[in-house]
């Protein structure tokens, strides 16, 4: 089979936190919501994380897999149900994203398991608009993975230095899917991140 290339992602941009006291939480079966009363969470995107804090319950990280509208987000992991007390100040933070999956080696079949990916990350070498945080390839070997089926695939992190801008590894591996995890430790206000990931198998 011919070699081809993915482009995994684009240019990514680090949102803003968004903070207020009407955010809540809403397991309905298995449907599992970050809400809000005015608070605008559209700000956010399909497959970004978001870093939950100062909740009673969620303080943890969510996978965003519908925006439903700017007051409800649908994650993939479980929350559990917790209404705002219209004092207390929750924080959503930004911390990375996962791209869509693209199919691997293992879907065709194929006996090499060879893959490449680029990573271009954003480092002005300011110290103020300089991508924190890493790039990393994860895996599954499900024909239909959840969160819960991905893995990190060994040797692809690429951890910011706030100098380099492109990293490039190989791995072998007769994966099904594969997909990009970014994760940032960026303050709210540096919006650095990515500027394009590539993949090739």
């Amino acid at each position: 089979m011919a070699q081809t290339s993915t482009t995994l992602s684009g240019e990514r941009t680090h949102k803003p936190d968004i903070t207020g006291t009407d955010i809540g939480f809403n397991a309905t079966g298995a449907v599992y919501k970050i809400t809000s009363t005015s608070t605008d969470l559209s700000g956010f995107s399909v497959r970004d994380l978001i870093t939950v804090s100062n909740s009673t319950s969620n303080n943890s990280t969510f996978t965003v897999k519908e925006v439903t509208d700017a007051n409800n987000l649908v994650v993939e992991e479980i929350v559990t149900s917790e209404d705002p007390d219209g004092s207390t100040i929750v924080t959503l933070d930004h911390t990375g994203f996962v791209t869509d999956k693209v199919k691997g080696d293992g879907y065709f079949s194929q006996p090499d398991g060879v893959h490449t990916v680029v990573y271009r990350v954003l480092n002005r070498q300011d110290s103020v608009d300089d991508f924190n945080g890493t790039v990393k390839m994860q895996g599954s070997l499900a024909t239909d993975p959840t969160e819960d089926d991905y893995f990190d695939i060994a040797d692809t992190t690429f951890t910011s230095d706030l100098s380099t801008k492109i990293a490039s590894f190989n791995f072998t591996g007769n994966y099904v899917w594969v997909r990009a995890k970014v994760e940032t430790t960026n303050g709210t206000s540096n919006g650095a991140m990515i500027t394009s990931i590539l993949y090739n198998n």
